[in-house]
């Protein structure tokens, strides 16, 4: 089970409620991905679309924790403000993840890349606040145990820019992100969050030892959503498995899978 906060959850996938070109099309993909969490812009959704369907008939909200998240905010002030629109909507609906956020504090609408210095602005706010915040942020090391410190539930370094689909750009570091956060606390949750094209780039963020992976593009913007919001699954899956399995170290030259005089050792 991956805990963070008070929340725990068997699925390590977490995915988002963007972009889909209908709420049935979602309601599929989100159901196929075995994901226990759901992430909803709490600015940019419309709760109604032009045919006056609600995004919320589409979402059990037994079945699932929404997890609101800042998209589209570029000040700790209004990502503050944001973040407690949220609960309120939340609190109305008694839905289970009233207290916490995925914070998202934007530099600038080209890069999406997060300001630095105003997420930990936000994230001190919002901790003092009562939230248990999950933070997006870029793949410094630094910067991540900073929020790390600031009270963070969980930190999320983004494995590439917002929907650029790259993957993981800079694995190293990532393993460094996670060796500063999991020191002397190997149970504390990573996500990596951001930039995942398809299932491989799932695996390979599992495989470097994320605890978990948040994505909506990858899935809402492929050919079949559905079909890729299954694939993401599995892959969650294998790549997590094979972290905790443990991989042969590489070798410059090769290793013979049986001896080579046939005797059993």
């Amino acid at each position: 089970m991956l805990k963070i906060g008070t929340h725990s959850f068997a699925s390590r996938l977490f995915v988002g409620t963007g972009k889909y070109k209908d709420y049935e099309t979602m309601r599929q993909a989100l159901d196929i991905s075995g994901s226990e969490c759901i992430t909803v812009a709490v600015r940019r959704e419309r709760l109604y679309d032009k045919e006056g369907h609600s995004l919320l008939d589409f979402i059990d909200t037994r079945r699932y924790t929404i997890l609101p998240n800042t998209a589209g905010c570029f000040s700790a002030d209004d990502a503050v403000r944001v973040a407690r629109l949220g609960r309120e909507i939340l609190e109305q609906m008694g839905n289970c993840g009233a207290s916490w956020v995925k914070l998202e504090c934007l530099g600038d609408a080209k890069t999406l890349l997060p300001d630095p210095f105003e997420t930990v602005k936000a994230t001190e706010q919002l901790v003092k606040d009562g939230f248990e915040v999950l933070v997006y942020t870029t793949d410094d090391p630094l910067v991540a145990k900073r929020l790390k410190n600031c009270g963070a539930a969980a930190v999320m370094p983004a494995g590439s820019p917002i929907g650029s689909g790259q993957g993981i750009l800079n694995p190293n570091a990532i393993r460094i992100c996670l060796e500063y956060l999991k020191e002397n606390d190997p149970d504390y949750p990573v996500i990596v969050d951001a930039g995942v094209g398809t299932a491989s780039d799932v695996s390979a963020a599992m495989e470097l030892g994320a605890d978990g992976v948040l994505l909506n593009t990858a899935i809402a913007g492929a050919d079949n959503p559905v079909k890729m919001a299954e694939a993401m699954k599995y892959a969650c899956q294998a790549g997590y498995l094979s972290a905790q399995a443990g991989r042969i170290p590489k070798k410059l030259y090769a290793t013979a899978s049986s001896t080579m005089d046939g005797r059993i050792k």
